[in-house]
């Protein structure tokens, strides 16, 4: 048997995103110049930064707007995810229905209307992105998980959600996988190169005039009296203070500015590979000509989906967490899930054997216990923050920006409104608690998907206090 750590396939797979290896990347840029003042600064170069930074000057144009970003924008989750682009601003149907029902068909339009919004920026910004709202299949790849399919389709369509069910030769009619039992397809899902869509946004700001400075790392927040009556927030780095009148804390994954945030979410650490292009004959053996994302329903679960030159991404199933919140550039590798990952690839494609890796990575993401983002406020509602998109933030830190501009404006919109908005989840307890927590979840999930889904005491326990651990 092939050790875990020595997957054939692997042995030329390069250690870096593949996103971020793309030729185009901007060249960084400068850092600070010294200490400087704004009317909005934005800590974090990702996505919910950008978002936030674009349509603040969209809202009031030529509004004084700072971005920093510790390394360079787009490194991190931003650049290096797999690049699935959800409507669902609830991470999947059934989280919505178990934590909002009420309120469930306006965020199935809110989301909806959020991608339409995406889509409709990357098309008038020129951000080339392979933006490809080609849609996504939720397949199932067990018996049980059969059953559940009927179920949520009549569950979306009462709420807005238009999903059409295939029995199990329909979905391998579109894709050929010897796993399939049957699938949801989903319209309201588009796949993009997340590294290009975060570059793209970084140019609209800059050419909208929102001033950016990388290799500027944040490290706390103070309260400062202004002239008159207008206070300041004090925005200390390392390279000087960015005082401003707001402020929006965009840091995803990494340490919470806010000392009240620090148990609102963990650090997980997600895998990927990414396969050679395929020939003419793989992709005829496969039968995947759409290019739509796909994910299993399993507890730990795998996504994958193609790329413009006909490779595939292959990702998920493990969610690792290091005890303390710890986070290193070493756990960006993890050969012995690389070869995991490999070997269900050719689980799921058979056909494909023989194929090669050129690329294995990972990365950080926050996971929260409600398995989808919180918003809030600070200093007075002078800052403002949304956290814990537990992988599913490529759209929906575009709805946050927005709920984070409302609140800094004290605006009542539909946004501001939601239960969703403005509910926080559980946080997590301290450790060792928290470790301990978490691992005996993971190993509850993966019991659960290898007994046909049936889940034991601690994991009914969980549904009902409504908490979980997922990436």
């Amino acid at each position: 048997m092939t050790p875990p750590t020595a997957h054939p396939a692997l042995l030329d797979a390069a250690p870096t995103p593949y996103w971020l290896e793309d030729p185009s990347r901007p060249e960084p840029l400068g850092p600070l110049p010294g200490e400087i003042g704004t009317d909005l600064v934005v800590v974090g170069g990702g996505y919910l930064g950008l978002w936030t930074a674009l349509l603040a000057v969209t809202r009031e144009p030529g509004r004084p707007v700072v971005v920093i970003e510790a390394g360079t924008c787009g490194h991190a989750a931003s650049g290096r995810n797999g690049g699935f682009c959800e409507a669902s601003l609830t991470h999947g149907l059934g989280n919505g229905l178990a934590r909002w029902p009420d309120e469930l068909g306006t965020l199935v339009r809110l989301g909806r209307e959020n991608l339409d919004a995406i889509g409709a920026t990357i098309a008038t910004e020129s951000i080339d992105c392979d933006f490809l709202r080609a849609g996504a299949y939720s397949v199932a790849t067990r018996p049980d998980q059969v059953v559940g399919l009927a179920m949520e389709q009549a569950e979306g369509a009462e709420h807005g959600a238009l999903l059409t069910l295939l029995d199990g030769d329909q979905i391998r009619a579109r894709v050929d996988s010897p796993t399939y039992l049957g699938a949801l397809h989903d319209p309201d899902s588009a796949i993009l190169e997340p590294a290009r869509l975060a570059w793209g946004l970084r140019e609209a700001c800059l050419r909208a005039g929102v001033q950016i400075f990388e290799g500027v790392r944040a490290t706390g927040l103070r309260n400062e009296k202004g002239r008159g009556s207008v206070d300041r927030v004090a925005v200390v780095t390392g390279s000087g203070t960015i005082r401003a009148r707001q402020v929006v804390l965009a840091t995803n994954a990494f340490r919470p500015l806010l000392r009240r945030l620090r148990l609102m979410t963990v650090p997980v650490y997600d895998y990927a590979l990414m396969t050679e292009p395929l020939s003419t004959e793989q992709r005829d053996a496969i039968g995947w000509s759409g290019r739509e994302g796909i994910g299993d329903r399993s507890n730990l679960f795998h996504y994958y989906r193609t790329t413009r030159d006909g490779r595939i991404l292959w990702g998920g199933y493990d969610a690792i967490y290091h005890y303390g919140s710890r986070q290193r550039p070493a756990y960006d590798q993890r050969p012995a899930t690389a070869a995991v990952l490999a070997e269900h690839f050719f689980a799921t494609f058979p056909q494909l054997e023989g194929l090669a890796f050129t690329h294995s990575w990972g990365g950080v993401i926050d996971t929260c216990t409600r398995f989808t983002a919180f918003h809030g406020t600070a200093y007075d509602g002078r800052v403002a923050y949304a956290l814990g998109f537990t992988g599913l933030g490529v759209a929906a830190t575009r709805f946050a920006a927005e709920v984070a501009l409302d609140q800094l404006a004290g605006a009542e919109t539909e946004r501001t409104a939601l239960r969703m908005v403005r509910e926080k989840p559980v946080p997590f307890p301290p450790e060792p608690l928290r470790w301990a927590g978490i691992e005996l979840t993971k190993r509850s999930l993966a019991n659960a998907d290898e007994n046909g889904g049936r889940e034991n005491l601690w994991l009914r326990t969980m549904d009902k206090l409504g908490l979980g651990f997922d990436s």
